[in-house]
């Protein structure tokens, strides 16, 4: 008997087994006008029904290839199933760089685009603001390419597609001049402190991360990733202080969460090293994070940081027994319609989760009233129980995202309950 198709983590199983590989661009839009109902998995890394089907799936893990690399213009096209970790090797050989990465290099370029995936830093969009072109199969099986530059405002309208518009084969991403970076790790960084400081915090480095598990008003880790400015092939490790802002250095490399080993984890103690073997959290080379977990993620204006945290710890002693750890990390302001970063800067407040959905799902809606006079969105691509009127409040440019749906996909060829139910059912 054929073994249940389920996501990375093992949380979410599939609607339906009929999934479909295709090797080339001709092949998927051959699948595409051949069935009624389709749908587009990246790397499985949605927790949710985001990507799911009971008829027919796609995954793009043969579409992998960089299609050129433009010098000139500084980008790169590729096709949709490649991964971060794959792609940024390359780059780097050729001496460029993304502006930033997620906390995992194993998630496919076009998911993390599609559910508007981030990393951190104050100055830093989502992974999808990189975007500047793409190709679309529709509907029709027709092949569809659309830029920044030529498209404008529509073009917003349809990065974050949340694979509703079609399927995206390839896309262009703006890329920036290699850089070298640090990782240094702090620990036990008191809230007094987080209160007095927190923007000269969030703000002291290219990347910002914060972790906790709502126990106590300490936050147990601050992951900084910092530019260096020295050879990038010095191997030596960089100081730094003692102290910082109260929290200790770390004596030993670490792993956010307190029981795992730190050998999956990216170089830390201030050794610097490529952009792209710093910015995740974790190796390409390695199972990313623990594995079996879920995750919930709500994103929210950043000058509201201080009292959303504080309105979590309110409830610490519900969240803490049924967690692994908590990231808070910002994300800045972008013009994407569907993106939670849409026109604010904001911060992320991320949870994972023991695997234990019955337990969880008990405590989301604590969390999300607590959060709720923040206007949090939660992230596409994870687990919430927010309900769809209310998450459909929150995204101004929605009826005009709707209209864009229609226009490209009249018969909801890619949409599935998921979209129907969060984005309204005339979508």
């Amino acid at each position: 008997m054929t073994a249940s198709l389920k996501n990375w983590s093992g949380n979410y199983t599939y609607g339906t087994q009929n999934l479909h590989t295709p090797y080339t661009v001709e092949q998927l839009q051959n699948l595409v006008l051949q069935y009624p109902e389709i749908k587009c998995l990246g790397s499985r890394h949605s927790f949710n029904g985001i990507a799911d089907s009971t008829e027919n799936l796609i995954s793009l893990q043969h579409l992998n290839r960089i299609v050129s690399l433009d010098q000139e213009r500084m980008t790169v096209t590729v096709e949709a199933g490649i991964r971060y970790g794959e792609l940024c090797k390359v780059l780097n050989r050729e001496g460029f760089a993304l502006h930033n990465l997620a906390s995992l290099p194993h998630i496919s370029v076009a998911g993390a685009v599609a559910t508007a995936t981030h990393g951190s830093g104050v100055r830093n969009g989502n992974l999808a603001t990189a975007v500047s072109a793409m190709e679309i199969v529709t509907a029709l099986g027709e092949k569809i390419c659309l830029s920044r530059e030529h498209d404008k405002e529509v073009f917003k309208g349809m990065v974050v597609g949340l694979g509703g518009l079609g399927v995206v084969s390839q896309l262009t991403l703006d890329l920036l001049p290699t850089f070298t970076m640090k990782q240094t790790v702090y620990e036990n960084l008191s809230m007094t402190q987080l209160r007095a400081n927190f923007d000269e915090i969030v703000s002291s480095a290219y990347s910002v991360s914060l972790f906790t598990h709502w126990q106590n008003e300490n936050f147990t880790q601050v992951w900084i990733k910092s530019l260096v400015e020295e050879n990038p092939h010095e191997t030596a490790s960089v100081e730094a202080t003692s102290e910082w802002f109260g929290a200790t250095l770390a004596t030993r490399p670490r792993h956010p969460l307190p029981d795992m080993s730190a050998e999956n984890c990216t170089e830390q103690g201030g050794v610097p090293g490529a952009w792209f073997e710093r910015l995740p959290h974790f190796r390409m080379e390695f199972t990313p994070s623990r594995g079996e977990e879920l995750q919930s993620e709500y994103l929210l204006p950043r000058a509201h940081a201080l009292s959303a945290l504080e309105a979590i710890q309110q409830i610490g002693e519900q969240i803490a027994p049924l967690l692994l750890v908590s990231e808070v990390r910002t994300v800045a302001a972008d013009t994407l319609w569907m993106s939670p970063c849409y026109k604010q800067d904001c911060i992320g407040i991320h949870f994972t989760w023991k695997p234990k959905w019955d337990a969880v799902k008990k405590v989301l809606p604590l969390i999300e009233a607590q959060l709720e006079p923040f206007d949090a969105r939660p992230h596409w691509g994870k687990l919430f129980t927010m309900s769809p009127s209310r998450i459909q409040s929150l995204y101004p440019k929605l009826p005009d995202f709707r209209r864009l749906l229609e226009e490209y996909d009249p018969q909801g060829k890619f949409r599935n309950e998921f979209l129907e139910t969060y984005l309204g059912e005339k979508c």
